[in-house]
């Protein structure tokens, strides 16, 4: 693990280098792609679930007229 005085540097080359209007404007981006990323995942496993519970259904249903059929 780096020194903090090593550490303060690192962080203080990055912000010459870059700048800190660069760094707010990547912060940003970076936020938005993780929210998105979250978004995407919830909304896989919402139709997943969906889709579960349709196939359980389906089979409960099929089952049903099984049962009537005998």
């Amino acid at each position: 693990m780096p020194s903090l005085p090593k550490l303060l540097i690192f962080v203080a080359v990055i912000v010459l280098l870059f700048g800190t209007k660069k760094l707010r404007s990547l912060g940003s981006d970076l936020g938005a792609s993780i929210k998105g990323f979250k978004k995407a995942m919830n909304d896989d496993d919402d139709k997943k679930e969906t889709d579960d519970s349709q196939k359980v259904e389906h089979l409960h249903s099929s089952a049903n007229n099984h049962a009537d059929k005998e």
